[in-house]
């Protein structure tokens, strides 16, 4: 997904934290990491509200909408590496749109183990997804890395941290395990092209997979 601004794109918070979990699926304006808030999490990751008058949707985008959603109920529960190429590159496809927010998620050395410079970020991520106003919603924790080091090897370690970051949030907020995709897309899709060894593009970006609300809904 290289860097694409949807119509909530423009409005994101990015969050910064030198991370291990590579394009953008959206983009928007970044914020240091430790300043990361669970206000501005939640504000990032809600679907914009649509006024009713506007809220007439023409067929296509109805039936855009149902396939969707038919594909992430298909990939609920699925593991990280089960997914295909294809399947990964129609999650990017699909969440391009979508209200979205990057952690940049500090991880031990050469290991998959969320450090603890970047906890706090991280708990104002479960805070946030657990919130009354996204609390069921499903979500796609997508790992990226910088390009150091081969495609293989990359790969693999943005699965594992993006598998990494699914287990906390499992664990410490009692987050379903269907309501988090996870997917990794190594160096693929660098934040920045133009650095790609720079600490931005080492990220994991979180989507909320949901549709816009009507507003009153």
């Amino acid at each position: 997904m290289s860097t694409v601004l949807g119509q909530y794109g423009k409005a994101i918070v990015r969050a910064v934290v030198a991370a291990g979990v590579a394009v953008s699926l959206t983009a928007g304006l970044a914020v240091a990491a430790d300043d990361a808030t669970e206000d501005q999490i939640l504000r990032a990751l809600t679907p914009k509200r649509l006024t009713r008058s506007l809220s007439a949707t023409p067929p296509a985008d109805t039936a855009k909408a149902a396939e969707e959603a038919k594909f992430v109920d298909q990939i609920r529960n699925r593991t990280t590496r089960s997914l295909s190429i294809g399947e990964r590159e129609q999650i990017a496809a699909i969440a391009k749109d979508k209200p979205n927010i990057d952690l940049e998620i500090t991880f031990d050395y050469n290991s998959a183990t969320i450090s603890q410079k970047a906890l706090p970020s991280v708990t104002a991520l479960g805070k946030a997804l657990t919130n009354p106003d996204l609390k069921g919603t499903t979500f796609v924790l997508a790992g990226h890395t910088d390009a150091t080091g081969g495609e293989a090897y990359n790969q693999d370690l943005s699965e594992r941290r993006a598998d990494s970051l699914k287990k906390y949030l499992m664990e410490k907020f009692a987050i379903p395990a269907g309501d988090l995709v996870t997917v990794g897309y190594g160096k693929t899709k660098l934040k920045n092209p133009a650095d790609p060894t720079g600490g931005e593009n080492r990220r994991v970006q979180v989507v909320n997979m949901a549709s816009s609300k009507v507003a009153g809904n």
